[in-house]
């Protein structure tokens, strides 16, 4: 039994929420099927790529199409139809990426593409302003990493677009997974 006594309300609300866990760690093994899903996409990554382009395309089918619900439900507001017409062009962007899964895969590449090196570029910055601080080595690292990972992407588009977004969906689907089987266990081990 966990003593609680003199624990913050953040602390014996994890401390309670962690007991909890414990007694359910065969589910967090289970939910590590992921990695078998992970191993499953990669061995075919241009169909776990469509199943990505699909998966975006109908988040935003259902994304515009509440977006407009909530329109008409709020035609008392000044920019109802704005925000009517926003989700009817969100609704169209979602239909078109499931009608045309190629384009889709094109477009979304090369945003991958421009938002990595992007992203790589700001850590780099951040770590130049961070230098001499501890750790800014490892923020530079990780900046430059990023960006060549992008420069990378940019560089193989348009042909890296058949298998790119699947080869990224399939690695997060085994990271995931050993991650879950691994919490499991941990929690297993700790009862």
């Amino acid at each position: 039994m966990t003593q609680t006594t003199g624990m913050s309300e953040p602390r014996r609300a994890f401390t309670g929420l962690m007991t909890e866990a414990q007694g359910k760690w065969g589910w967090f093994v289970v939910l590590g099927i992921f990695v078998v899903l992970g191993f499953g996409a990669l061995s075919n990554l241009l169909l776990a790529t469509i199943a990505t382009i699909f998966y975006i395309g109908v988040l935003m089918i259902v994304a515009g199409a509440f977006q407009i619900v909530h329109a008409l439900r709020v035609k008392d507001w000044r920019g109802f139809f704005l925000w009517g017409l926003g989700g009817f062009f969100y609704a169209a962007a979602g239909m078109t990426i499931v009608l045309d899964p190629a384009i889709a895969s094109l477009v979304l590449t090369l945003i991958l593409a421009v938002f990595t090196i992007a992203s790589g570029l700001m850590r780099l910055l951040l770590s130049f302003r961070a230098r001499g601080d501890r750790g800014w080595g490892w923020l530079f690292a990780s900046g430059l990493l990023t960006a060549i990972a992008g420069l990378a992407f940019l560089l193989g588009w348009p042909l890296n677009s058949l298998w790119l977004l699947g080869l990224l969906l399939s690695v997060d689907l085994v990271f995931q997974g050993c991650t879950l089987i691994g919490l499991g266990l941990q929690l297993r081990d700790s009862r």
